[in-house]
């Protein structure tokens, strides 16, 4: 079998960095088949991964106008040739693929007339997981060895790029998932209460009322002030769903917004202390800023607190970031206090996850203090 020439190992390579960069199934699956087509001078190329259920979960192309993909319809079966690749980690290829017996079924009328073929299984731990499908060499009346190994080449990458690309994909929805008990639970921590108290003291008044006017004007006072307490609660949670722009403004410019916005909701001034200058965006960053904004709401909403400082720093390769108040205070190792403040659990197991340390110092009426230290990460999308 000739070996493949230095440009085209040095193709593959590149291909190969290209998808390296690329997180979403979809995307690494696009650069997978574009790169193919080029490598081996096809006309058209296409990548599958089946369903499980005789369809395919996806199914891309490259060389054809989304007019033409359009007007084909739905996406094809997993029979004839497309069935075949994936039922043996053998490759196979001809010159005309109107000769093999297994070239059937679907073929819609609008679809261009192919001869030549290779088509190459995507394999990982012995099962196939997709494949490369090239037709209508280019310059040459078929595909030769050295397209085959060249495509082999991509597939074996192709199939770590995939499962990376499918367990970040996981790791984002676990994300999401973990996001969503989290508000879940800020709902039934505090604005249920909010509106149960609500209810509590609409009830009070309206008795009251039959009783002792001036008690019934204070009651309904102070539902006027639960009621305010609940929409600045709530507005706060929804402000909070509202995905941090830490590409462009970077960890200093997103925590000085979440700041601006929680002074602004809750009436309390909160200092910041950060560098003016934007450091690169980190991968950690966004776990970073879920731990301040879990600590800022618990000074905020637990301690009473009259001033909350945030300090952000960089020396000596490490980040630190600290939150602090002068609130009511806790003990930090209290089950009690651990049940009613339900984010502290949460901000340890982030810090772990970072490879950091989250310190938790506080006791009854002597304020908190939460320190977060992390080795200083490289700048995202430059980890191997």
């Amino acid at each position: 079998m000739p070996e493949p020439s230095s440009p085209a190992l040095k193709a593959v390579s590149d291909a190969v960095l290209a998808v390296a960069s690329e997180l979403s199934v979809d995307e690494v699956l696009q650069r997978l088949v574009d790169r193919s087509r080029e490598l081996v001078q096809a006309r058209y190329a296409a990548l599958g991964i089946p369903d499980g259920e005789g369809g395919f979960r996806r199914f891309l192309v490259a060389g054809m106008s989304d007019e033409l993909v359009a007007a084909m319809g739905p996406l094809p079966r997993t029979h004839g040739m497309l069935g075949a690749m994936l039922e043996t980690a053998e490759p196979y290829r001809t010159e005309d693929i109107h000769e093999d017996p297994r070239f059937r079924g679907w073929w819609p009328r609008q679809h261009p007339d192919m001869r030549s073929f290779l088509g190459v299984p995507i394999v990982v731990r012995d099962q196939v997981i997709g494949a490369f499908y090239l037709t209508e060499k280019q310059g040459g009346a078929s595909f030769d060895a050295t397209d085959q190994e060249l495509i082999e080449l991509l597939a074996a990458h192709a199939a770590i790029a995939i499962t990376n690309a499918r367990l970040y994909e996981r790791s984002q929805e676990l994300t999401i998932l973990s996001e969503r008990n989290r508000l879940a639970l800020e709902l039934h921590d505090v604005v249920s209460q909010k509106l149960f108290s609500l209810s509590l003291g609409a009830d009070s008044a309206a008795t009251l009322l039959e009783r002792d006017v001036v008690a019934a004007r204070a009651q309904l006072h102070r539902v006027r002030e639960l009621a305010r307490e609940a929409l600045d609660e709530l507005r706060t949670l929804i402000l909070g769903l509202r995905p941090p722009e830490l590409e462009r403004d970077g960890l200093e410019g997103a925590l000085r917004k979440e700041v601006e916005m929680l002074s602004r909701v809750h009436g309390i001034e909160i200092e910041l202390r950060a560098p003016a200058a934007r450091s690169p965006a980190r991968d950690s960053d966004l776990a970073v800023l879920r731990i301040v904004h879990e600590a800022l709401h618990n000074a905020i909403r637990h301690a009473r607190a009259a001033n909350v400082a945030v300090t952000l720093e960089h020396h000596d390769g490490t980040l630190v970031v600290e939150v602090t108040d002068d609130g009511v205070g806790f003990d930090p190792q209290s089950t009690d206090a651990r049940s009613r403040h339900l984010g502290l659990t949460s901000m340890e197991e982030r810090a772990s996850e970072l490879g950091g340390s989250l310190e938790i110092r506080s006791a009854p009426n002597a304020g908190t203090r939460v320190r977060l230290e992390l080795s200083d990460p490289a700048p995202a999308g430059t980890r191997r």
